[in-house]
């Protein structure tokens, strides 16, 4: 709980796990031969900063979607209050027109709604008419989701008859 009494907008999750694959740069264990002592001695600064590695932002995507015709003020300064930083709330609502999409991927098969602020400062969503019946997976290997809910169209090769 935060100092406002409600539950974060995120939640760690276990990156110990099997199966959990980080991108970002080699273990310092194998490089530690080629160093030499002095270029060991700490350094003023985060090793790894701008690496968030092991949230889930899902309560968060959650959140905004339920606020969807709110006060866009209120809502973000609710959501910055339960956050451990803001950057995740530009991943789904769009800061100006060209940013504005219709569906936002976060993760390999993640999928929410676009949302943006409209002209009377209200939260509101890019595209009402996007349906979880009407999106189709691009492959068979995964299960993708939107808002939350797995997709209910199975995966059809492309230029398949059908």
């Amino acid at each position: 709980m935060n100092k406002h009494g409600k539950d974060p907008l995120y939640r760690k999750v276990n990156t110990l796990a099997r199966g959990v694959f980080h991108r970002w740069g080699g273990d310092f264990k194998s490089s530690r031969s080629r160093h030499k002592r002095e270029e060991l001695q700490p350094r003023q600064g985060s090793m790894h900063a701008g690496r968030h590695r092991g949230l889930d932002y899902t309560p968060l995507f959650r959140f905004l979607l339920s606020r969807v015709g709110s006060d866009w003020s209120a809502v973000f300064s609710e959501a910055v209050a339960r956050l451990d930083r803001p950057d995740p709330i530009f991943w789904m609502v769009a800061r100006s027109d060209m940013d504005k999409r219709s569906r936002v991927l976060v993760g390999e098969n993640t999928y929410w709604s676009g949302l943006f602020i409209d002209e009377s400062g209200r939260l509101a969503i890019v595209d009402p008419g996007l349906r979880l019946e009407d999106m189709e997976p691009s492959c068979a290997c995964c299960t993708p989701t939107f808002n939350g809910k797995p997709f209910v169209r199975p995966y059809r090769e492309r230029g398949a008859a059908g």
